[in-house]
């Protein structure tokens, strides 16, 4: 029980945070600010 809990609470954190580099990217103003920020996340480490 308690493992299923933490699996649901880790896919929800995963996904909140999914949506949040998707808005974070969507907000890009131009093609050349989506590029740097693609760069800019790939660099600290997070998959898209």
């Amino acid at each position: 029980m308690f493992a299923y809990f933490l699996e649901k609470l880790s896919t929800w954190f995963e996904t909140a945070e999914r949506s949040r580099r998707e808005a974070y990217l969507a907000s890009s103003s131009d093609i050349v600010q989506l590029e740097q920020r693609i760069r800019s996340l790939e660099t600290n480490g997070f998959s898209l």
